[in-house]
């Protein structure tokens, strides 16, 4: 089994670039393996791991369709309503609350 070239930070080579990197570029990696890992080292923990692709094998970002984009403001709109309450916060519903403010808070909001 074949390992992967790992490079340290700031010293990997040209025609890699990370997915962000690649997004930056209005490319994407396009189904292709990972080519190399980046590693940032970190005081008393483990390094911090990033994986490289090929910027020779990377495809076009695909363009956002009416549909998508209809289909994006819907996700988002269901992300603001309140499952305790129903209502519309304004705003997306933290994940570790799992409900609007006034709701996890309803001491505070009485104030």
């Amino acid at each position: 089994m074949a390992s992967l070239p790992v490079y340290r930070w700031r010293l990997a080579p040209e025609g890699l670039a990370t997915r962000r990197q690649l997004r930056a570029m209005g490319l994407r990696p396009g189904g292709q393996d990972v080519a190399a890992e980046l590693e940032r080292p970190r005081r008393r923990r483990d390094p911090l791991v990033a994986y490289l692709y090929r910027i020779d094998l990377a495809r076009p970002v695909r363009p956002m369709t009416p549909a998508r984009w209809a289909a994006l403001e819907r996700a988002n709109a269901a992300r603001r309503v309140c499952p305790e309450c129903g209502r519309d916060a304004g705003y997306r519903i933290p994940a570790s609350l799992g409900m609007c403010t006034a709701c996890a808070y309803p001491d505070t909001s009485a104030a």
